[in-house]
């Protein structure tokens, strides 16, 4: 298995069936050996720097009914909010004043945040904080919309594909949801200029190491700059509340392969591990990771964006204890880098 993951390091991607052989038969010594070169490979291009990000959760209103999902528009028991502009500058506001160089606004599909309304966000942001990065994550709009962000001034946008596999996806979402709309849309911002994020969940219901494989070997041929992957965790008030939640140690082996694949890419080490783990954050920087998103959210609302059951909010997870994070960091050897943390590639092409 080391011999794949040698392999894997030097040329950056595999065969689907070892990709499969991989991910079906890893062991904690396999993962430890994954780990250890992930870090290296980590180490080479970013130092020891770990880049912050500063999370903004818009609204937990939604169009969508995904069954995995906690906001989901048929869930009638979640307590609905929607943030409007000055509570989101607010946010920024406080944010800067922490040391955040890029905010993350995040949300569900809500059409009360037209492409008029969220331009407008976009440009006050900028105009606020002309020297930060604005990223995106609102799901899935027209290429219109993506570029009416874009000219406005964001500059990432997070859409995890959470499956390439069609009938894999079909069995997560209603039907007029489709896979292949998704990959649209991520093909949209990568035509746009946008520094594209796109990501999958670890263990979802149905998911076999076929469908994990699949997933790299799409991330492969989109090669976007930014990766989000976390263990799937049920909401009581979905389908799929009785669903066993993934596997910790096979997302941070996966965290390791995807930064073997990607040695420039930036890579979160996700709320969802520290969810699980109480050290999920930590584990995950050392499998190679090299993002965190700590909340901003006003903290009437934190506890209601809630994607998935027992979502962490506060302590670690809050923008305002930015100085524990780094603490807690500079224990395994890394510290928060405090700028924009653009990708590397980015900055090459400019």
């Amino acid at each position: 298995m080391n011999r794949l993951i040698d392999r894997l390091a030097a040329v950056h991607t595999l065969s689907k069936a070892d990709f499969v052989q991989l991910i079906s038969s890893f062991t904690p010594e396999t993962a430890a050996y994954a780990a250890e070169c992930a870090r290296k490979t980590a180490q080479a291009v970013f130092k020891n720097k770990i880049y912050i990000r500063g999370l903004i959760e818009l609204t937990n209103f939604c169009r969508n009914d995904c069954y995995y999902c906690g906001i989901r528009r048929s869930n009638c028991h979640a307590q609905r909010y929607r943030l409007e502009k000055e509570e989101i500058l607010c946010c920024t506001a406080e944010g800067y004043e922490l040391g955040f160089r890029t905010f993350v606004l995040q949300g569900g599909e809500d059409p009360y945040y037209t492409t008029q309304y969220m331009t407008d966000i976009i440009s006050s942001i900028k105009q606020q904080h002309p020297d930060c990065a604005i990223t995106l994550s609102v799901g899935e709009q027209s290429k219109d919309t993506y570029q009416a962000y874009f000219d406005a001034g964001a500059d990432r946008y997070l859409l995890r594909h959470e499956t390439a596999d069609e009938m894999h996806y079909s069995r997560l979402h209603p039907t007029e949801l489709s896979g292949a709309h998704r990959k649209q849309c991520l093909r949209w911002l990568k035509e746009i200029g946008f520094q594209t994020g796109s990501g999958f969940m670890v263990g979802s219901p149905f998911q076999t190491p076929e469908n994990l494989a699949d997933d790299l070997l799409f991330l492969a041929d989109l090669k976007p700059e930014m990766i989000g992957i976390g263990p799937f965790i049920p909401h009581h008030d979905t389908p799929f509340a009785q669903v066993p939640h993934g596997s910790v140690e096979l997302t941070l082996f996966l965290l390791s392969l995807l930064r073997l694949m990607f040695p420039d890419v930036l890579l979160p080490a996700t709320t969802a591990l520290g969810t699980l783990d109480p050290i999920g954050r930590e584990k995950g920087i050392l499998a190679g990771a090299n993002v965190v998103m700590p909340n901003l959210s006003p903290q009437a609302v934190r506890n209601k964006y809630m994607l998935y059951d027992n979502k962490l909010a506060t302590g670690m997870e809050s923008a305002q204890h930015i100085a524990d994070l780094r603490a807690r960091f500079d224990k395994i050897g890394y510290e928060i880098q405090v700028d924009r943390g653009d990708s590397p590639r980015i900055k090459m092409s400019n």
